[in-house]
């Protein structure tokens, strides 16, 4: 085993761990900085199908589902639960609904051809009427296709 007594002009060719070590340390806490946060999208919430398909719901009036009828290229038709709605008084209509209900839930249901801009104009209107939870609704998936 031999070992160096630091002779009066002698230089050591040995890599110094220390400062790498250090550097190390400062990158790593740098990169952990600089991570992004994962971004958060729209929460979506899609129904689910009653465990019995027999037994009918008491409380269909609970649910509000707003749709978006249309083409693309033409301003769409506004429903909440089969009434016609126009844009103008979706704001006002979602309001009155929503005041008196503990439970702030939204179904948003749009045609396949409609501009997505409409879906997220009725997510923001929905949002300006305190509703809680906005969901989606998709189209049912068939077996076999």
């Amino acid at each position: 085993m031999s070992m160096t007594t630091g002779d009066g002009g002698s230089y050591s060719s040995d890599i110094n761990m220390t400062p790498m070590i250090d550097i190390l340390l400062v990158l790593l806490i740098i990169f952990m900085v600089i991570v992004p946060v994962t971004p958060k999208g729209l929460d979506a919430l899609v129904p689910q199908p009653p465990k019995d398909p027999q037994k009918q719901q008491p409380n269909n009036d609970r649910t509000i589902v707003v749709q978006i009828l249309g083409k693309a290229g033409v301003a769409p038709q506004y429903k909440i639960n089969e009434n016609d709605v126009q844009k103008s008084e979706l704001l006002a209509r979602l309001t009155e609904i929503y005041a008196n209900r503990a439970e702030r839930i939204m179904f948003v249901k749009g045609d396949d051809d409609v501009d997505f801009r409409y879906v997220a104009e009725v997510i923001d209107i929905g949002r300006a009427a305190n509703v809680d939870h906005i969901g989606m609704m998709t189209p049912k998936i068939l077996a076999g296709q």
